[in-house]
């Protein structure tokens, strides 16, 4: 458990870890791909760490120093059976992903995972791949998560769910399977998979349209890896950025941020808030759109959000709301359907400790509405958290703006972000 004192400002050059989604398939396409990958600046969170574990565990081999590993891939086929269980821990990323893979081996697998990752839906990936032939069995729904390797069947989906995981477990099951898998995205979604497979000579077609993406992609075509340099994640970077905005007397920067068209919602609506927010050095580095961000203190303006923005940024919702509690006006969060089933139900959580902050805020359905005040009064400076990373950081930089509030579970942050609490304690937060 965590608890802090009121900053008197965010300020210097924050030092954010690598992009969380990136750095799982930084291990696992170069895993099945032939030749040597060098991999900087991967995340060495406990997340990412269950993933590195279960390729070694799968016979490939691995070396790792610092922010640096090898990867030393010999091609789609050459994963071996697993002596035990595949323990995935919190990462819903893993399961989801290692699913689709696992599904078109020649060898059985089990996937299990915490008491949080046993009750999330697991049903939404099993059930596209077993229209692929796949024989995966889940737990009323749940994990563990019994994978009997098949020949699959390629098939086209339209997906109805907007999911990048769901997307990218039907992928990593078709680079084994003959034929052409066609998919139809109908919302955007993180493309990380669909660059990394491109990048390492997949036969994977990409085409946008005004209203959806349909992706090709040929099975049976080795892959070739290259080096990859992770960036830093925008994800993590949100909780620092608005720990600035709220914060008086407040300048950050933070350098080589991840600013992936399909996920940088939260930027968009924090300058339509009002915030000041400077990006530069815009670039790209293994087909990521790469930039450097500057943040001043900035009085923020209450917002609408729809259904859209949530396609952009379901995971900055937290931190968002944070944001939200000390606008100058109210705000609606539209279409957080999603939220309920993260790490912990989401908007559940968010609600309960904004109000325990003393916040003004209801539900209706799945819409968020905050009221901000001028003045907060802790009703209860205990956030429940249930586990999730996303939660307690959020809660967290808070607590830098109104006063103490003890974090439970906040060991959760470990999944995504080890060096959170040294971090922002460097740049003012003032965390115990």
């Amino acid at each position: 458990m965590i608890s802090h004192s009121i900053s008197s400002g965010i300020n210097g050059e924050a030092i954010i870890p690598g992009d969380k989604s990136i750095s799982h398939r930084s291990i696992i396409i170069p895993s099945i791909s032939n030749g040597i990958c060098e991999v900087n600046n991967i995340l060495k969170s406990d997340d990412v760490l269950h993933t590195l574990k279960a390729f070694k565990d799968m016979g490939v081999k691995i070396i790792e120093s610092n922010k640096k590993i090898m990867i030393f891939g010999k091609g789609l086929n050459s994963l071996k059976k697993p002596k035990n269980e595949i323990y995935l821990g919190n990462s819903g990323t893993s399961a989801r992903l290692l699913t689709g893979l696992l599904a078109a081996q020649k060898f059985d697998t089990v996937l299990t995972g915490d008491n949080s990752l046993s009750r999330r839906p697991m049903e939404r990936i099993s059930e596209p791949l077993n229209r692929m032939n796949a024989k995966i069995f889940t737990s009323n729904g749940t994990m563990p998560l019994k994978i009997i390797g098949n020949d699959l069947i390629a098939k086209k989906f339209d997906l109805k769910i907007p999911s990048a995981q769901i997307k990218s477990g039907i992928l990593l099951a078709s680079l084994n399977t003959k034929g052409e898998t066609l998919i139809t995205e109908n919302k955007v979604t993180r493309n990380h998979t669909e660059i990394m497979l491109k990048s390492f000579g997949a036969h994977i077609n990409i085409q946008n349209t005004e209203n959806r993406k349909l992706i090709k992609i040929t099975g049976e075509k080795e892959l070739f890896s290259k080096n990859i340099d992770v960036p830093n994640d925008l994800s993590s970077s949100a909780f620092f950025i608005v720990a600035a905005l709220i914060n008086k007397k407040s300048h950050l920067v933070l350098k080589n941020i991840n600013n992936n068209p399909t996920r940088n919602g939260i930027i968009l609506a924090l300058k339509k808030m009002g915030a000041k927010i400077i990006l530069s050095n815009e670039r790209f580095s293994n087909n990521e759109k790469v930039c450097d961000i500057e943040v001043r203190s900035s009085e923020l303006n209450g917002c609408e959000f729809g259904p859209e923005m949530a396609d952009l940024m379901i995971d900055e919702y937290p931190i968002l709301a944070v944001a939200a509690s000390f606008a100058k006006s109210p705000s609606i969060f539209r279409g957080l359907k999603e939220l309920r089933v993260k790490e912990s139900d989401r908007l559940k959580l968010i609600l309960l400790n904004l109000q325990n902050c003393g916040v003004d805020c209801h539900t209706n359905n799945d819409d968020l509405y905050i009221s901000p005040s001028k003045n907060y009064k802790i009703n209860k400076n205990i956030i429940q958290t249930d586990f999730d990373h996303r939660i307690a950081m959020a809660f967290a930089i808070m607590g830098t703006k109104i006063g103490p509030l003890k974090i439970k579970d906040s060991e959760s942050i470990n999944t995504s972000f080890p060096s959170f609490i040294t971090e922002i304690n460097k740049l003012g937060g003032k965390f115990i």
